[in-house]
């Protein structure tokens, strides 16, 4: 039963530490011209707590709504390909220094963050919308990206 709670909870704040460790705030990033909704940058750490949070409990949800092992290694493939498209891009846009890059993986985290919206609403309606806040950021985190990368292209 606790299982799934350590092993979601677990991952949650390995990617949250994962993703603060390869989100360095230096003079690259200061320098880089932003769009003008460009969220403060003491916003993102609790925002993407709150998220991620909110994805573990999706997951456990999910993983006590299946009603079969089939279903449940769907669910165990749907929120492991989020989690490794989640954690390529701040590698990519602040440590690679490369918006470009990370603009064209954010695709693949938004498409991951649809296809668990979409997979989980047969196995747990609430699971899945549980995603939609993740969905909404990542979305306004790509029309960020876009921005930046259009703002200050070309990156070498």
């Amino acid at each position: 039963m606790w299982t799934p709670i350590i092993i979601a909870a677990g991952v949650a704040v390995f990617l949250g530490g994962f993703g603060g460790l390869m989100t360095p705030i230096g003079p690259w990033y200061r320098e880089l011209r932003k769009p003008s909704l460009q969220p403060p940058d003491w916003l993102f750490g609790p925002a993407w707590t709150i998220i991620l949070g909110l994805a573990a409990w999706s997951a456990v949800i999910a993983w006590n709504a299946a009603p079969d092992a089939a279903a449940r290694t769907d669910v165990v493939i749907l929120f492991t390909t989020n989690a490794v498209c989640h954690a390529l891009w701040s590698p990519l846009f602040f440590r690679a220094r490369r918006p470009d890059w990370a603009l064209v993986e954010v695709v693949f985290l938004w498409a991951s963050l649809v296809a668990l919206v979409v997979g989980l609403w047969p196995i747990a309606h609430q699971a899945s919308l549980l995603i939609v806040p993740y969905l909404l950021w990542v979305s306004f985190a790509a029309w960020l990206n876009s921005a930046i990368v259009r703002l200050n292209r070309p990156f070498r």
